[in-house]
Parts: C-alpha cells; sequence; structure tokens
C-alpha cells in the first residue's frame, strides 16, 4: 500500500497524465499524419511514372463531359481542340517558380463544336513593378493542346477570387468557384499545358519523384511513443527497488558508530579502577590518611601515566 501511495502523489499522476497523453499523440496523430504523406507521396510519384509513359488521348476518353474526375487519371496527358477564351483569365497569385516569385494565368478553353469549357493553366509570368502582371496574348482560332489533367484544388476562408485592377484574380485553382466568377462553369478540373503548345508561358515542371522525410518522420514518432511508456515503467521500476532496498536494511546500521576512545583516557579509566581496587585491597587505612580514595587513585594515575608518555 505504501508503494501505492507513492505513485498517487501529484508529480507521479502529472507524469502519467503526460505519458499517457504524449503516447496516444504519437500513435493517433504525428506518426499517421506523416506516413499518410508518404502515402500520398509515393501515390503522387506512381501516377507521374505512369503518365510519362503513356501517349496522350483524347480528353473524352480520360474525362468525359459532367462525370466526375477520376484521381487515378491526374497527371495523363490529353489532347483537345478550340479556342482560348483571353477576355476571361484568370491571374493565380502568391505562385513560385525557380524560388521566384511568379503569376500563373488560367485561361478557359472552349472546346470546339460544343459548349464544353475547360480551364488551362498556360504556365507562369513573372510580376513587374507595382505587382503588375503583363499577360501575352493567346493564339486567335481554333487551336489543338496537349495538357495535362490535374485535379482542383481548394481554397481557404478570406482567399475567394476578387477582381483587381480590373483582372479576376485568385490564390488557389478552385474550379468550383472560378467557374461561376468567369461565367464560365466547367467539369471540378483543369489542364497544366504541356511545354512547348500554343499559349504555353513559363514552364511548371513535372514534382521531383521523390517520397521526401515523411516515413523516416512517421517511424520516429512511433519510436517516441514506444520510448515514452518505456521510459516511465523504468522510472517506477527504479523507485520500487529504491524503497525495498531501504526497507531491508537494520534501523541501527544507519546510526553513526561510537566515537573512538583515546588512548590516554583508556589507560586514564583502566588505571584508575586498579588503582581503586588495589587501595581498597591493600590498605585502606594508609588511603583515608592519605585525603582519601579518590586523591590516592588519582595520584596513581598520575604516577603511571608520567612513567609511560613522560608527562
Amino acid at each position: 500500500m505504501r508503494v501505492l501511495k507513492t505513485f498517487l502523489r501529484p508529480g507521479w499522476l502529472l507524469l502519467g497524465i503526460f505519458v499517457v497523453a504524449f503516447a496516444a499523440a504519437c500513435f493517433v496523430v504525428l506518426a499517421p499524419w506523416q506516413l499518410g504523406k508518404n502515402t500520398e507521396t509515393e501515390h503522387r510519384n506512381n501516377l507521374i511514372r505512369e503518365a510519362e509513359n503513356s501517349a496522350p488521348v483524347a480528353i473524352d476518353e480520360l474525362a468525359p463531359p459532367g462525370a466526375p474526375f477520376d484521381a487515378a487519371s491526374e497527371w495523363r496527358e490529353v489532347s483537345m481542340t478550340g479556342r482560348y477564351l483571353d477576355q476571361e483569365q484568370v491571374l493565380i497569385r502568391l505562385r513560385t517558380a525557380g524560388e521566384r516569385p511568379s503569376v500563373e494565368i488560367l485561361t478557359p478553353f472552349q472546346l470546339a463544336g460544343s459548349d464544353r469549357v475547360v480551364f488551362v493553366n498556360r504556365g507562369y509570368v513573372r510580376p513587374g513593378a507595382g505587382n503588375t502582371v503583363d499577360v501575352p496574348a493567346t493564339p486567335s482560332g481554333d487551336t489543338t493542346i496537349v495538357a495535362r489533367l490535374r485535379k482542383t484544388e481548394a481554397t481557404s476562408a478570406g482567399k475567394e477570387p476578387r477582381v483587381e485592377n480590373g483582372m479576376q484574380t485568385a490564390y488557389t485553382i478552385d474550379i468550383g468557384l472560378l467557374g461561376p466568377a468567369t461565367g464560365h462553369p466547367a467539369d471540378d478540373f483543369y489542364v497544366q499545358l504541356s511545354p512547348n503548345q500554343p499559349g504555353a508561358l513559363g514552364e511548371i515542371p513535372l514534382p521531383q519523384l521523390e517520397t521526401g522525410p515523411y516515413l523516416s518522420y512517421g517511424l520516429q514518432w512511433l519510436a517516441f511513443g514506444l520510448m515514452a511508456p518505456l521510459g516511465a515503467a523504468y522510472f517506477i521500476y527504479a523507485e520500487v527497488k529504491a524503497r525495498r532496498a531501504a526497507k531491508d536494511v537494520p534501523a541501527d546500521a544507519s546510526a553513526p558508530p561510537p566515537p573512538p576512545i583515546k588512548d590516554k583516557d583508556r589507560i586514564r579509566r583502566e588505571l584508575r579502577g586498579a588503582g581503586t581496587s588495589s587501595g581498597n585491597d591493600v590498605n585502606a587505612g594508609e588511603t583515608a590518611e592519605i585525603g582519601g580514595g579518590a586523591v590516592g587513585d588519582s595520584a596513581a594515575v598520575n604516577a603511571k601515566l608520567a612513567q609511560r608518555y613522560g608527562k
């Protein structure tokens, strides 16, 4: 019971709560978060590898009109014929290219012979003085282009599309919002123009095929989640062991030893006892005449000490 009471103290209770909370966070939140990002990155890399080894196909083959976008077809190249709608272009700000600020240009593209509109990311341009953007014109008339399918992005609160300096501006390519904003409702995807295509601007390279540190980070969080309870168990074991060892020690073992008796004091006591005994046994009368046993004893002791130590 005493051991149990020890671990019910506030310090041990706080340690237990911290260990449980930390281990739960590692196993439930932190490790799955990093391992999930690793899985997503590997999945994206597999799609890019497959797309690089596939020839372009007609857009209706991979993305039929009105059908939900198939995420498995992302990064595949498609071809389509139609015309750019320059008047409804969108500036996608807060982008970088080559570690420098850039603005991507998103232009609606109407397919020939239909009312279907697909948004095309033509690439990037560099902002000028005062954050102005000079957008090169697109080819006029019907044009055939090749581009890669991309899924739509999400928009954070407060980052909805808006008109700035007479141009439709956005911070993410959210087709669900950009379609109504430009007056051209479109399917829930867009395409990224391939290099050297009509209307292409600065090339947006494909992501590098690397998994990043997510797997190692996930494994580290799992290891931390295991180490926390193991460390707590070790401290508990050490505390119990120390208390048992203290309990097994005899009560007088911890008492300090008696101070050592000096040689002079020991001899003085021995001689005093011997002198008292001899004085009583041999001649009690003589001792009394000298002035009492105590005086005779003291004189005898001093005489013997003087003989032994020279004092």
